[in-house]
């Protein structure tokens, strides 16, 4: 018995001995098979001869190593035997020429085989308010989340690392976002679709930014790119050229009670939109409101002679009214103009016949006008002509042509002479 324990113990000692040895060293020239020998090969497992196991990694490999389950160590390129007597060997094999390493046990191997994955991997960490983007050989192969940690492969690729404090900085570089958004690679693309905010501002307006619903500036007309990670972003657009406000279908009384409904037309530009914004939370509907505001105090004060006399009086009033509000909050009021004044039916009805009765009024006092002004001058042509036997004998003159115009024939006796001095004794 004590000599069959002994020889099993020896057995065992130069197994581990040898296993020791196979893992210290990575053996490149493989063995002559045994024809009678009953081998197997598996990719995972390796190929099983007899009392070992032969594992093959090649140049643009590396594998993980493990013994009844348990990681043991990296492998590098080469062949590697393990006596398979007392254990059970396994490995994983992952490509060098794929950037990131994505395995299960890669937080285990960060922190208890330091050295050995410095060697072989590049470590990325991030802080809490930190984002990383990941180049290789210049091209984007990774955005990195807050607070994470990806490893990879040291060897074949270069690799950069560009971070951005989140805290402190949401933009994103206009190129970069470009090619993130627009990439080919569907992975990627889909991280940059959540992981960045782009909005274009057209020309002739300005962009509110606005970070987890606080207001934090003002974008000029072009691309931009904002990082949206563990944050809320969002772009609203304002048109900064001039605009017009239609306040239609108003119905306000007037002073002395008649009720009237007017149509007004405003125009407006943004000076400052970020002011505005901040000083009313709906700048439109506030001056919307404000034209409704100024309007019936114009109207209201003043009554329907006076209006319908002098329709630029509401202009001069709700355009004063507006700009003494808006001017201090970046609103400018260009123009203020009063479209329509209309009346209610039996309104109108009566304006017309007193428009008819004043019309028929004017007409009477310039006929009257008139058939004096022709009196007096028939006066003075009377008094003419009973001092002046000149102008009396031209009066005749006149008149006689008048009558002859409508006679066609005229028998003429005793001469023109005597026919005159029939007509008329002319005193001497």
């Amino acid at each position: 018995m004590t000599h069959g324990y002994r020889r099993s113990s020896r057995m065992q000692e130069w197994i581990r001995a040898r296993n020791e040895q196979a893992l210290a060293l990575a053996q490149k020239r493989q063995p002559r098979p045994d024809p009678a020998s009953k081998t197997h090969t598996n990719p995972t497992k390796g190929e099983r001869i007899m009392f070992y196991v032969k594992f093959n990694v090649r140049k643009h490999e590396r594998a993980l190593l493990f013994r009844d389950g348990d990681f043991v160590q990296f492998l590098e390129p080469g062949v590697h035997r393990f006596v398979k007597v007392l254990h059970t060997y396994t490995i994983e094999r992952f490509d060098i020429t794929v950037p990131r390493f994505a395995h299960r046990l890669q937080d285990f191997l960060v922190e208890h085989y330091a050295e050995d994955v410095a060697r072989h991997f590049d470590v990325v960490t991030t802080d809490t308010d930190e984002i990383a983007v990941v180049y290789h050989d210049e091209r984007v192969t990774l955005i990195m989340a807050p607070a994470t940690r990806h490893l990879f492969t040291k060897g074949v690729r270069k690799i950069r690392v560009e971070r951005y404090a989140i805290r402190d900085d949401v933009d994103v570089d206009a190129r970069l976002a470009k090619r993130l958004l627009a990439g080919n690679d569907p992975s990627l693309k889909a991280i940059a679709d959540k992981a960045i905010y782009a909005r274009v501002v057209p020309d002739g307006h300005v962009g509110l930014l606005y970070v987890d619903g606080e207001l934090k500036r003002s974008l000029a007309p072009g691309f931009h790119a904002f990082f949206a990670v563990e944050r809320s972003v969002e772009v609203k657009l304002f048109d900064t050229r001039v605009q017009t406000l239609e306040v239609s279908g108003q119905e306000i009384l007037t002073k002395d009670k008649v009720a009237v409904r007017i149509n007004l037309t405003a125009t407006y530009q943004f000076a400052d939109v970020e002011a505005a914004v901040r000083a009313a939370k709906d700048p439109l509907d506030h001056l919307y409101k404000e034209v409704q505001f100024g309007l019936r105090g114009a109207v209201g004060t003043r009554t329907l002679d006076a209006l319908l006399e002098d329709k630029t009086v509401i202009d001069t009033s709700v355009a004063g009214h507006l700009k003494a509000h808006f001017e201090a909050i970046g609103i400018t009021v260009k123009s203020v103009g009063v479209k329509d004044i209309i009346l209610p039916g039996d309104m109108k009805m009566l304006l017309g016949q007193v428009v008819e009765a004043e019309k028929a009024a004017q007409a009477n006092v310039i006929r009257r006008r008139e058939e004096t002004n022709a009196t007096r001058s028939l006066l003075n042509t009377a008094k003419v002509m009973e001092t002046n036997a000149v102008a009396l004998r031209l009066k005749e003159l006149e008149t006689l042509e008048k009558i002859t115009d409508k006679i066609g024939n005229i028998s003429v006796y005793g001469g023109l002479d005597g026919v005159l001095n029939d007509l008329v004794r002319m005193n001497k």
